[in-house]
């Protein structure tokens, strides 16, 4: 195999590149502005004293929802970041939170804005 080749199967690299960092301050402020913006679609942040956002994707059907959670779990296998989910029929609800830094860290937002771009593909106009 090509040195290429092999850097494609080996997702370690882009593993280290989504370090399970906590979010500073100032990235927290921001970063939640743009995701918990308070619309029907928007992420939310949980209650209770649990340090996580939130949100439930609704499709179609369950092959729009199954197709969307496989989209997401490649992603976020290479992330090695795996979201809390739960899937009835044709909503998907959705709880991003890090266990290693105890929070929220740069892998949630990362992986929200992921999987709203993914939503988005389902439905562009929304």
């Amino acid at each position: 195999r090509s040195a290429a080749l092999r850097r494609c199967y080996d997702i370690s690299s882009l593993r280290c590149c989504f370090a399970s960092v906590s979010l500073t301050e100032s990235e927290r402020k921001n970063s939640l502005a743009k995701l918990v913006s308070g619309g029907p679609m928007s992420w939310k942040k949980t209650e209770g004293s649990r340090d996580a956002i939130s949100k439930t994707f609704e499709f179609k059907n369950f092959s729009e929802a199954f197709a969307f959670m496989t989209r997401v779990a490649l992603m976020a296998e290479k992330m090695d970041h795996h979201p809390e989910w739960f899937n009835v029929y044709n909503k998907v609800d959705v709880t991003l939170t890090t266990h290693d830094c105890q929070g929220l860290s740069k892998k949630d937002i990362t992986l929200a804005m992921k999987m709203d771009a993914f939503y988005h593909d389902f439905f562009p106009n929304r």
